[in-house]
Order: C-alpha cells, then structure tokens, then sequence
C-alpha cells in the first residue's frame, strides 16, 4: 500500500530531543489506513504526545521517514484548502494567554471561519454544550476544554492527532465527543489518533490499540481481530501466537479496555 493510499505511513523514525541524549522515539514504523481510529497507550515518557507531534510537523524529523495523506507533516498546509491535512489537539492551549482573557467564545470562533462552516460550527457546538456568549476568563477548565475542541475541529481534518485532550470533559461531552469523531471516520476519508490514559467507553470505539514503550511500539492489536471478551475471566489472558508477532487478547466481559492498558503499562514499569 503507498503513501497516498494511508493516513499515515512511518518507517523506521527515530528522535531525540535537542538537548537530550536518549532517543525519545526509536525506530519507529507505523501504518494507519484512513477511516481508523487510533488509540495510543504507554506510560509517562513513553513517547506518545512526541509521536502526535512528529505526525503534526511540530517537531522536524531528521531520521526515518513520515507521511501524512502521502505528504510531509513539516511542510505548511495550503491556507486555500478547505480540509486540513493534519489537526493537533493538546494541553498546551491551556496555558496560551488567550484564554484567560476577557474574550468572548463568538469571537474565538468567528476568527478562524465560522461564518464558512457553519453547519459544522453549530454541530460542535450544540453536542459539546458551548455558549457562544461565554467569555473565556469566567471559564472552569472543561468549559474551556470544550472551546478549544469547538475551535480545533471547526475546520474539517484529514488526520486528527488528540494528546489526552477529554481529561477535563464531563462523561456526557466525552461521549458526545466520541460519538462526532466515530462518525467523521465513518462519513469522511479522515483518521483519528488519540493519546489516553483514559479509557472509559473506549473499547467498542477504537479500531486498533497501540501501546508504546520507551519509543517503540511493543504491542498493536487490531479491535475486532485481536480482542475478545468472556465471561470466564477476570483479568487478562495473554497470547502471542508463539512469537510470530500476532498477538491477541483475552478479557473479561466488562468490555473495557482498562485493564489491559493496565496489564501493560505496569508490566513496562516492571521491566525498567
């Protein structure tokens, strides 16, 4: 399959931070077919929001190979086209001085196109319960949070990277969230890539799970192929297929995906 048939194409990426000597990233290959939706697990370090970021053309790459939709992240997005090639979401906004000024959510939203998209506009705002009279320094952190992904998802995206972007929401606006980006998969030639350490509601909502450690990839399971659920068990049953690199997972029938986030992450802990 070629660059331009997949939302993202990574081969054999490797990163290290200016001033750091261990890589944070380290030979890295990665494939998302379009119309997926993407869940990234790991714990703190492992490499997760400096992924989101490479995909997103903040940081440079300098060893390995990314494309986004067949194209290079770094390289600036056309201003005339009325899809971005790639949306990053994350908790940076949350210390930009924008909002804790006395600024209205209107004219946030207005700055940056509603007056062309509307529709989408009014969608956002009515499934993640935004008052577009709100004025941003009245704001809790989740009011907030919800203008931010108002803002963010305003403009239609190819490749939609979110680094623990729903911690502040209420169940409800996560739902609601979840429910959107489900159906933006589902209607448009789009991907979702979401970095959590949350995982309630998540398990019949992502198509693949990745779990990194240390940079690398150690695990990634394919939801309908690779996951099943039992009443038989409490825990998680474990196999990898002898080594070939298939792996698949056994758990028990709360259908969440926590404890096998669990499962790995404090084994990765184990092992450092």
């Amino acid at each position: 399959m070629s660059s331009n048939d997949l939302a993202v194409e990574v081969h054999d990426l490797t990163y290290s931070f200016p001033e750091g000597k261990r890589a944070a990233i380290k030979n890295l290959s990665l494939n998302v077919e379009w119309n997926k939706k993407i869940l990234v697990v790991g714990n703190n370090g492992a490499g997760k929001s400096t992924l989101l970021k490479l995909l997103s053309g903040k940081h440079l790459c300098l060893g390995g190979d990314i494309k986004v939709g067949g194209r290079n992240p770094f390289a600036p997005n056309n201003d005339q086209e009325s899809v971005m090639l790639t949306t990053y979401l994350g908790t940076e906004w949350a210390s930009m001085a924008i909002i804790h000024r006395d600024i209205g959510v209107l004219e946030l939203l207005e700055s940056i196109g509603l007056s062309h998209y509307r529709a989408r506009g009014e969608e956002l705002v009515r499934i993640l319960e935004v008052d577009v009279n709100w004025r941003m320094f009245k704001l809790s952190d989740g009011q907030k949070r919800r203008v931010q992904l108002c803002m963010g998802l305003l403009k239609p995206f190819r490749v939609l990277l979110l680094d623990e972007v729903t911690v502040d929401l209420d169940v409800v606006a996560r739902d609601r969230l979840f429910k959107f980006l489900d159906q933006e998969t589902k209607t448009r030639k789009c991907s979702v890539v979401y970095a959590t350490h949350i995982f309630d509601g998540l398990a019949p909502w992502a198509d693949e799970i990745i779990c990194l450690q240390g940079g690398t990839i150690t695990k990634q399971l394919d939801y309908q192929r690779d996951i099943h659920f039992t009443k038989e068990l409490n825990g998680v049953q474990e196999d990898d297929q002898h080594g070939t690199g298939q792996h698949s997972v056994l758990l028990g029938y709360m259908k969440s995906l926590y404890p096998l986030a669990l499962h790995w992450l404090s084994r990765d802990q184990s092992q450092k």
